[in-house]
């Protein structure tokens, strides 16, 4: 027999070389190189079976190609509508990954039956079986809708049904699963998943066929498989969510038809996932008297502002290297602060232990918390609060400076809208009109916000 021959593939950008190393040449990761067995390459038929879905191609002139509006399918799920961009577009495909039970397969089929109202749509299941799809239905309320139902793996067999049935929306549940026959590796490896993805995107491009990859995570909560998976794709979402809460929250990380970043938030019920119609009231305590530590925050996340409240802890601490504990929030700019509130305030927390948390288990990933942070440390450090109805934002440079933010208008309205009178906001978000019923200060320096704050 012929001895086997061995490859190493990196497991992020899917590089095989013939030898292992720490460290991929290609891409620059580490501890990320597997071994594998070489697979043959299957030629003829089978190889090239289904390579053109759209006829032959052929290289055509960019101005012969008239740009045309893209055309969306509302879902009838709004929160789902928002992060996709406004609604599915025909021939998209939408990567969406999270920890095992947080909802994917759910909002999925809850999303297939309200398309399937006006679309004929198809629904593949690679780790449930066709009964276990129907319990789920019938505990969501979704018997009565007719959505078309395939259990299988073989990604030639899903595409030679996909062809006969012509389905406008089809899901992949999910990606790990499926395999093809142009390999010989077990489902979930580096290459099948590469490879399986590739046709599937491949027939959907051709066919105008809008799809859904269900993707699984790994332990770190990232897209298990190669890293060039979300670049093949046109829209990552990732599904987010404390196992002891019941609300869940969609980013989108990559959106080519829509804002990245953009937000959906839900609550898991028994009857399955609903729309939270007010987002801002989740993050939020709404404390019934002025709390030190707690500070009230509007960030951005895509085209929606949102109150998030930023809460703090300081406490004299008995260790050597004083602990720094961020949860929701960037642990290492959180030192950085510390260190310009020493700079710039002259308050040293070298001997303090400093805890702070985003509430409701929302992430916070921009620089506007920045100012609502450095108060809510000073305000516990020196148990003194703040006036519950004042909202706060703003980046803070190096410097001292109070950087502005983008969409300080439409966060300074969500503020006002929720009944808070007064605002401390980089000196250029400042608007220009009043805002009613909301004093609005603009500030320039960090100095000059500690100065004004408790004077």
């Amino acid at each position: 027999m012929a001895k086997e021959k061995r490859v190493y593939t990196c497991t992020a950008c899917g590089a095989q070389s013939s030898k292992w190393a720490g460290q991929c040449g290609d891409c620059g990761e580490w501890n990320c190189i597997e071994e594998s067995v070489a697979q043959a390459k299957i030629g003829g038929d089978k190889a090239a079976r289904f390579q053109g879905y759209a006829g032959e191609s052929k290289v055509q002139s960019l101005s012969d190609i008239q740009p045309q509006q893209e055309s969306r399918s509302p879902i009838g799920i709004s929160e789902l509508d928002r992060v996709l961009g406004g609604g599915l577009v025909r021939g998209s495909v939408v990567l969406i990954g999270g920890d095992p039970g947080i909802g994917k397969s759910t909002i999925l089929q809850q999303a297939m039956a309200a398309l399937g109202k006006t679309l004929k749509t198809l629904y593949i299941t690679g780790e449930e079986s066709l009964q276990q799809v129907s319990m789920r239905a019938h505990r969501l309320g979704l018997s009565h809708v007719d959505i078309g139902l395939l259990s299988e793996t073989r990604v030639e067999r899903i595409l030679s049904i996909a062809q006969k049935e012509k389905p406008q929306v089809m899901v992949i549940d999910s990606i790990q699963t499926v395999y093809t026959d142009m390999l010989q590796s077990a489902p979930g490896s580096v290459a099948q998943v590469r490879e399986s993805a590739a046709q599937l995107v491949r027939f959907a491009k051709q066919t105008g066929t809008a799809l859904f990859l269900v993707g699984h995570v790994t332990k770190e909560g990232t897209l298990a498989g190669p890293r060039v998976l979300e670049h093949m794709v046109d829209t990552v979402l990732y599904f987010e969510g404390d196992s002891s809460s019941p609300y869940r929250v969609i980013r989108a990380v990559k959106n080519r038809f829509g804002a990245v970043n953009e937000l959906g938030v839900f609550a898991m019920t028994e009857d399955g996932l609903r729309e939270v119609a007010n987002p801002s009231a989740i993050f939020l305590s709404r404390h019934a008297e002025d709390v030190p530590g707690s500070v009230v925050m509007v960030t951005r996340e895509g085209t929606r502002p949102l109150l998030v409240e930023v809460q703090a802890l300081v406490a004299e601490s008995h260790l050597a290297n004083p602990r720094r504990v961020a949860l929701g929030l960037d642990a290492q700019r959180l030192s950085m602060l510390l260190a310009l509130l020493h700079r710039h305030g002259g308050i040293a927390m070298y001997d303090q232990d400093v805890f702070v948390n985003a509430v409701g288990g929302v992430r916070i990933n921009e620089t506007g918390a920045d100012l609502a942070l450095i108060l809510a440390i000073l305000s516990s450090h020196r148990d003194r609060p703040l006036p519950k109805e004042w909202i706060i934002f703003g980046e803070v440079g190096l410097a001292g400076e109070i950087r502005p933010v983008q969409g300080g208008q439409e966060r300074l309205k969500e503020a006002a809208k929720h009944g808070y009178t007064r605002a401390i906001v980089p000196k250029a978000n400042a608007p220009k009109k009043p805002i009613e019923g909301m004093e609005v200060q603009g500030v320039s320096r960090l100095s000059e916000v500690l100065d004004s704050v408790w004077d």
